[in-house]
This record gives C-alpha cells, structure tokens and sequence, in this order.
C-alpha cells in the first residue's frame, strides 16, 4: 500500500514538473526554477530551501560522479542548476568539494531537515523529473549515479 503511494505521488511531481516546464515556459529559467521548487513543496510538503538545497545535493553528486561531458546533459535539464548546487553548498548540505557517494545525499537529506521518507520519494521525484525533461538517456545518467 505504501508502495502504491509513493507511486502516486512520484507520479503526480513528475505530472508538475512536466506543466512547469513545458514550452510556455521553457523560456523563463527562473520561473521553472521557482516553479520545480513550488511543486517539491506543495507534493511532498518541504520548504523552498529543502526542495532547492535537496536538488543541489542530487546534483552535486552527479557533477562528482559523472563525466563533464555527461554532467552537462543533466545539469541542462534543470534550469539554474548551478544556483541548486550552490544553494545546497549554501545551506551546510554540500561540502566544498561536493558529493562524492551516495551516503553523503543521504547526510544532505538529513542536513537539510528532509525526513528519510520524504527523501524516498523526493530522489525519485527528480530523477523521473531529468528523464521526462532529456529524455530516457539523461534520466539513466542521473540514476546511474544514485545506485
């Protein structure tokens, strides 16, 4: 049942992101980040540093893990991702020279104030987020980090 759940509400972020990032506002950055940020909120109930401190996190992560090359296909899904990244750096959630495995997402989570429950939905949230906005291969990239 929990399982179902989570689904759902994966599903519904994902259906968000999709609306805050179509082509009537491809073309304002800041409102898409605004927007991603709004809808992390709304759907899984954290503030607007937790939801832009816990993408940075995500990010950072995939920034130490992937090649640059790679990087730049994800970080090219997600308007302002390096105003993420800093922010999580910003908040004490991220280290100076970022995240390196997959337990430090789990610290920045736990940094941020992001219950461990929330953090299960909310890593799927923005994996599925990168996929349906690049396409099947970004959305590989980034989750092939987060194994």
């Amino acid at each position: 049942m929990k399982s179902s759940i989570r689904w759902l509400i994966t599903i519904c972020v994902v259906a968000l992101f999709v609306a805050a990032t179509s082509p009537a506002s491809s073309g304002q950055n800041l409102g898409s980040l605004v927007s991603i940020t709004d809808v992390l909120g709304k759907t899984l109930g954290v503030s607007g540093d937790q939801a832009a401190g816990g993408v940075g996190s995500i990010l950072s992560l995939a920034q130490n893990k992937l090649s640059a090359s790679d990087y730049s296909k994800v970080a090219d899904t997600v308007p302002g991702s390096d105003k993420y990244v800093q922010k999580a750096k910003d908040l004490g959630a991220v280290p100076a020279e970022g995240i390196k495995e997959k337990s430090g997402l789990d610290a920045a989570y736990e940094k941020l104030g992001i219950n461990p429950d929330t953090a299960k939905k909310f890593t799927p949230a923005v994996v599925e987020f990168v996929g349906k906005a690049g396409g099947s291969e970004v959305g590989g990239l980034l989750s092939s980090v987060l194994k």
